[in-house]
């Protein structure tokens, strides 16, 4: 079975990854993809090794990094579509919005490099239909369902045996799924949601890499208290959250949002900058412990990539109680769960001062997402739950 995967990143994650190489716009597809999964940002290429590990055939393309696509096209010989009067999918017109913003990367002495998000006269929306009509994956697995719209998943029907959509984040407004033939998330409450509209829906849990060890090697755990996450809008808890303990503690802070906080917010003194892929990997490996807390989504359930993250790196995690936590993690012995800030500082002062006992529950909660949640297991799930979807259809695969 093969297996396309579609991902669009953070406009911020994709400046920092193309000031961080100079030459990436240069670069071939195949040193540029390379880039992009060494970042370990985000899902990198964890469910298509996931895939490949099951005996599945699968990879990921990147549909908002135009750069990346621009060379997929020229690599292959494809020209950029010119004067077409369709009306530009929902991908593109949110690129254009963010290239707006983001006109200009970097300028230095010898070049200029250019936005991952202005590529006229390239399509972001026409090179991702092209993509598909030249690898005719059975299954296209979209993991950007508010960024690539069924208008354009419409137009890769031909191309493809089986569309589907994974999403874990706030619902598109503006979409009327009419594309899907399944939907796939990590949130129950997802789930029942789109069985309500007639959709066909399936669970299956968010997850970790155990490649990432090796990657990021061993660091020696010099954070005593982190939080790493978005501080935004859709995050009204997690800001109190976050700023009761920064009025109260020497939590040291990471993320994306602060800027938008009030000038006189108490997170702004211990916050240490963004921390994109390996960067947040490495601070959650020098956390002797770290602290999560849900969005308002989620709803009464464990469901977020820190929980399997913060475990899989080995620091003690303290997050929000959530009704299935039980499911995922043991409370008390894989995972410490707390109900209210106050009680999150609580927790947090007691096991800087009991060592044993944190890092006792640090190591059981690491034991237990390698054992259990790792993204070699979520795509046996997947791939099980795609095929039985194409012989329903008449479409089975080898």
């Amino acid at each position: 079975m093969r297996v396309m995967i579609l991902n669009t990143d953070y406009p911020a994650f994709l400046r920092d990854l193309v000031e961080r190489h100079q030459g990436f716009a240069e670069a071939s597809y195949a040193k540029q993809l390379q880039l992009r999964n060494e970042s370990l940002f985000g899902v990198f290429d964890a469910y298509s090794h996931g895939f490949q590990a099951n005996g599945e055939e699968a990879w990921e393309v990147h549909a908002n990094n135009g750069l990346m696509q621009r060379r997929w096209m020229i690599e292959h010989g494809l020209q950029a579509p010119r004067g077409s009067a369709r009306r530009p999918s929902r991908l593109s017109r949110l690129a254009r919005r963010v290239a707006r913003r983001l006109r200009m990367v970097r300028q230095d002495t010898r070049h200029t490099l250019l936005s991952p998000f202005d590529v006229a006269p390239w399509d972001l929306g026409e090179m991702l239909l092209a993509r598909v009509a030249h690898d005719r994956p059975d299954v296209v697995l979209n993991h950007a369902v508010s960024e690539i719209g069924s208008d354009l998943l419409e137009r890769m029907r031909p191309h493809t045996r089986l569309i589907v959509g994974q999403i874990a984040s706030p619902l598109p407004e503006a979409e009327d799924y009419r594309a899907y033939d399944l939907m796939v998330s990590s949130l129950p409450n997802f789930v029942a949601y789109y069985e309500q509209r007639g959709l066909q829906a399936h669970l299956n849990r968010l997850a970790f890499d155990p490649r990432v060890l090796e990657a990021i090697g061993p660091l020696q755990r010099t954070v005593e208290v982190s939080f790493v996450g978005s501080l935004s809008r859709a995050h009204a808890g997690r800001v109190a959250l976050v700023e009761h303990l920064a009025a109260r503690s020497d939590i040291a802070i990471w993320g994306n949002g602060v800027e938008r906080l009030d000038a006189d917010s108490p997170v702004r003194a211990h916050y240490q900058g963004e921390a994109w892929g390996a960067d947040m990997f490495r601070v959650l490996g020098r956390s002797r412990i770290t602290v999560n807390h849900h969005i308002g989504i989620a709803g009464p359930h464990a469901n977020n990539m820190r929980l399997f993250e913060a475990t899989g790196m080995g620091a003690l995690l303290i997050t929000d109680r959530k009704s299935d936590i039980g499911e995922l993690f043991e409370p008390g012995r894989e995972v410490v769960c707390y109900d209210s800030p106050q009680e999150c500082l609580e927790l947090i002062d007691y096991y800087r001062r009991h060592e044993s006992e944190r890092d006792r529950i640090a190591d059981a909660g690491q034991r237990r997402t390698l054992r259990d949640h790792t993204y070699r297991q979520r795509t046996e799930g997947l791939a099980q739950i795609f095929r039985e979807q194409l012989v329903q259809r008449g479409q089975g695969v080898q």
